[in-house]
């Protein structure tokens, strides 16, 4: 597949300007991230591809941001519009294909926000080269995996289905903990339960009694990343 020409400028929506330094996300997800919201020029980590990637997304899409989803042939416009998107500035490129760092940057060109789910492990050179495309376009980039100097990691570090009763029952509803770090001042790890998707299909966070420090796991993963950044 050839790179993806996305006209710059003509993708932007009227409600989120060029220059601001953060974009907005969803309410529930605002403690873990650093100045509540995703940084523009920024590189974020969300583990492996879940419900969480889309809810990143759905912030900045709900305030008018375009959004690319590469590498996700299984993801469909309905399934991305029930988890907050804006089908109307919504951009699927189901299989990006060997040059698939060039259709990345291509993106990133035209959107704020930019999904991607990477074919393969990226090499640090191809790392660099999107780095260097994200800080110069100012948007961002959510990676569906892990990725060696992102600025910001989340991570589903347990979850809870509720609905099945003594055997019997529907799956209703998930609880969820998301662990976030990142670098200088956000450091330290923290975590969060959310709702996600709660009872009526929403993010949203969990009410006071549902706790859980920390895992020792992810402790030491941002011990990792400050020694790596």
């Amino acid at each position: 597949m050839g790179v993806m020409q996305v006209t710059p400028l003509s993708l932007h929506g009227d409600a989120i300007l060029p220059g601001e330094g953060v974009l907005p996300v969803l309410p529930a997800l605002q403690d873990l991230l650093p100045a509540g919201g995703l940084q523009r020029g920024s590189v974020v980590a969300a583990g492996c591809w879940s419900l969480l990637c889309l809810a990143l997304a759905a912030g900045p899409s709900a305030a008018g941001a375009w959004c690319a989803v590469a590498g996700l042939p299984q993801l469909g416009v309905g399934a991305a519009a029930d988890a907050g998107l804006d089908p109307d500035r919504l951009l699927l490129i189901a299989e990006p294909g060997a040059s698939w760092p060039q259709v990345v940057a291509s993106l990133l060109d035209g959107c704020e926000i930019v999904l991607l789910c990477p074919p393969d492990r990226p090499s640090a050179q191809v790392r660099r080269k999107l780095e260097a495309a994200v800080r110069r376009y100012g948007g961002v980039l959510v990676v569906a995996g892990d990725w060696d100097g992102a600025q910001t990691r989340l991570l589903v570090a347990r979850q809870e289905w509720v609905g099945i009763g003594a055997g019997h029952g529907r799956l209703r509803a998930r609880r969820v903990q998301v662990v976030a770090d990142g670098r200088g001042a956000w450091s330290r790890p923290r975590a969060r339960w959310l709702w996600l998707p709660g009872p009526d299909g929403s993010v949203a966070a969990v009410a006071q009694g549902v706790t859980g420090k920390v895992p020792d796991w992810a402790a030491d993963e941002g011990s990792r990343m400050r020694a790596a950044g």
